[in-house]
């Protein structure tokens, strides 16, 4: 698929971008292989190819949900610069 140098100038003025004359022919040239090379690529038979999410085997790496005894709010707030009411007490953020 060819790109001429009127669709390379409408695409870098969408994402605005400035190329001389030189660049924008260059660009059209190589846009257009990579769509050529994207339109050979969508030629290939691949009905027996098994879709995939992701190219790597996927699998839970999570560990088992065990109950453990945690801190009590005593123990939690007992290096807190600051307490009060059983919760951390720290500078207003908003007004």
């Amino acid at each position: 698929m060819s790109l001429t140098r009127e669709d390379v100038t409408y695409v870098a003025n969408l994402a605005r971008l400035e190329f001389s004359d030189d660049e924008v022919t260059a660009l059209a040239d190589q846009l257009g292989a990579v769509l050529d090379y994207a339109q050979t690529l969508s030629e290939l038979d691949t009905s027996q190819v098994k879709a995939t999410e992701h190219v790597l085997a996927m699998k839970n790496v999570f560990r088992e949900d065990v109950v453990k005894p945690c801190l009590t709010n005593e123990e939690a707030l007992a290096n807190a610069p600051e307490s009060e009411a059983g919760c951390f007490k720290v500078p207003r953020v908003m007004e």
